[in-house]
């Protein structure tokens, strides 16, 4: 048997076992609160800010929604620098799962996600920088999964990894916006969110439709995007 691959596989076990352990000795299934927020991380200089930044990156790494923790961003730091923070972690979060993937779990996540990797592939090949943004602007899909599959297929990963900066803001000030004390009504401010996250979905469904230059990332997000009703007019379209 290659070496090679039982050395990845041992370096992926103790990976997952590393990631594990922390989370249960840092007891980080209870960080997701206000009181944790207020007790380690409000009003705690440079050292609340980076343990905070460390907590996104692992948090959205593995999985959690990224709106939850821009959420909380915006409630322990305000709108700026609560977007910035969340919107950096969230990057590093994406940068560690798309390493972790290309470098340590290839052989087993192209297997298990043969199909997805390979939509995924085609989608982002060509224009890796503006389709990236269009996948994270859209309102559905899976981050962690995107980022996975990225890792494994054969992209190149620094427009990958602007594109989904970009991408990501919007919702991250959104929700930031959401989470935070501006001196702003709250019912008014939750309105604004509301209406903000409406108005980014739908520019994201419109860019999707706009400009995937007739290729699917997932047939279950074109259907609920109504991007198939579009592929089939096409040719009614072409010749009338």
């Amino acid at each position: 048997m290659n070496p090679g691959l039982i050395l990845r596989g041992i370096a992926v076990m103790a990976t997952l076992a590393g990631v594990l352990y922390f989370w249960e000795a840092a007891d980080l299934g209870n960080v997701l609160s206000n009181d944790w927020i207020d007790s380690h991380i409000k009003d705690r200089g440079l050292t609340g800010e980076f343990l905070f930044l460390g907590l996104v990156a692992l948090a959205t790494g593995v999985g959690l929604p990224r709106q939850v923790v821009s959420g909380l961003a915006g409630y322990a730091f305000g709108l700026a620098m609560g977007t910035a923070l969340a919107l950096l972690g969230t990057v590093l979060g994406c940068i560690g799962a798309f390493y972790y993937a290309r470098l340590l779990a290839r052989a087993p996540l192209q297997k298990k996600f043969s199909g997805r990797v390979r939509r995924l592939d085609d989608f982002l090949h060509d224009h890796t920088f503006s389709m990236s943004l269009l996948i994270r602007m859209l309102p559905v899909g899976s981050n962690v999964a995107t980022n996975l599959a990225a890792g494994v297929s054969s992209i190149r990963a620094v427009p990958f990894f602007t594109g989904s900066a970009l991408g990501y803001l919007p919702q991250t000030v959104i929700f930031a916006l959401l989470g935070s004390g501006v001196a702003v009504d709250p019912v008014l401010r939750i309105t604004l969110s509301v209406v903000l996250f409406v108005a980014s979905g739908l520019l994201g469904v419109y860019l999707y439709r706009r400009f995937r230059h007739g290729k699917s990332l997932d047939a279950t997000i074109d259907e609920e995007l109504g991007a198939q009703d579009q592929d089939a007019e096409r040719p009614s379209q072409s010749n009338p």
